[in-house]
């Protein structure tokens, strides 16, 4: 029997699974204990189907970063997919990782679970203090429920049958594997794109939307990655130091934001494009703030390590990879 758990990360191509596998394998995890299924391979929205492959695979250890995703046009257009398909999703994995008997498993959220108007920096229990952004209710409902979930399972399992399933929530992600669609991908990609085709066409200036004021944090993917491998990794007790059995995910942030405007300036710079940058007012901002407060994993041992500068610089050297290919 190896010394190595068999850990089945869900969403192994999407941008976070894919960094979860890589932090697997760094850390040592020999490849033929890692078990991956494409979307073709398995649909996870498909109950009989993920039950019998957990029947058969028997994982120890379980990363659900699978999940339908999207920018705020795509939640606003197709809210009904996005509330059933990652509903479907949470429970599904859930279950059958329960009925197969894995005991360890970490369902990873989004900061959008917070109130629109939380304060600042957003604690784990803002969670259901007030009313969430409109524009992805669906999605952020859904992962709520896969919290709620793991949280039922634990309190009903835990003690019976060694039942551990755990929630991290990351703030805004960026890095290799990232979506650098012209309309449908996030901040830091779509202006990554911007930036460079406006140096290759010596555009005098580029417009960027909103009034540059609003703030966000961002976390590279690869810091997220660890974070999740450090929190599976942890003891129950140490786990329950900064939890509670109904207040058990964890935020997973760098601690400090950046304006729009600084960021676009930092892309710019990066990417090495000179000329001007304008604001258009006229466009939404959008929340005016976002950041999470993420003592309670930094208390756990666990700490960012990638800084903004550097990770843009990763993550343009990603697109210029993938360009040809988007």
């Amino acid at each position: 029997m190896s010394d190595y758990p068999k850990i089945y990360v869900a969403g192994h191509r999407g941008m976070v699974g894919a960094a979860i596998v890589r932090a697997l394998r760094a850390a040592g995890h020999p490849a033929d204990r890692i078990v991956t299924r494409t979307h073709a391979e398995l649909d996870l929205t498909e109950q009989a189907a993920v039950r019998a492959f957990f029947a058969e695979q028997l994982p120890d250890q379980v990363y659900l970063a699978a999940a339908k995703v999207g920018g705020i046009h795509a939640n606003d257009t197709y809210p009904a997919e996005f509330i059933y398909d990652n509903l479907m999703i949470e429970a599904n994995v859930v279950d059958a990782a329960f009925r197969s008997g894995t005991r360890q498993l970490l369902l990873l959220g989004s900061s959008c679970i917070y109130p629109r108007l939380a304060p600042q920096p957003m604690r784990e229990d803002a969670l259901l203090t007030g009313v969430l952004e409109p524009t992805n209710e669906p999605y952020a409902i859904a992962k709520i429920a896969g919290i709620k979930l793991c949280e039922s399972y634990n309190r009903q399992y835990g003690a019976s049958h060694g039942v551990d399933y755990r929630s991290v929530m990351p703030t805004n992600l960026y890095g290799p594997g990232d979506n650098y669609h012209p309309q449908n991908s996030h901040v830091i990609p779509a202006l990554l794109r911007r930036f460079h085709e406006a140096k290759l066409a010596a555009a005098p200036e580029v417009v960027v939307w909103g009034s540059g004021t609003p703030r966000r944090e961002f976390l590279y993917v690869d810091d997220m990655a660890a974070a999740s491998v450090h929190v599976m990794g942890l003891r129950r007790e140490v786990y329950a130091q900064q939890t509670q059995p109904m207040l058990a995910h964890l935020n997973v942030g760098c601690g400090h934001d950046v304006s729009i405007a600084e960021l676009a300036q930092q892309v710019a710079t990066v990417v090495g494009y000179r000329g001007r940058i304008v604001f258009d007012a006229s466009k939404p901002d959008g929340t005016p703030r976002k950041l999470m407060d993420s003592a309670r994993l930094q208390a756990l041992g666990w700490k960012p390590t990638v800084a903004l500068e550097h990770g843009l610089q990763l993550a343009y050297e990603d697109f210029l990879n993938n360009v040809n290919r988007t």
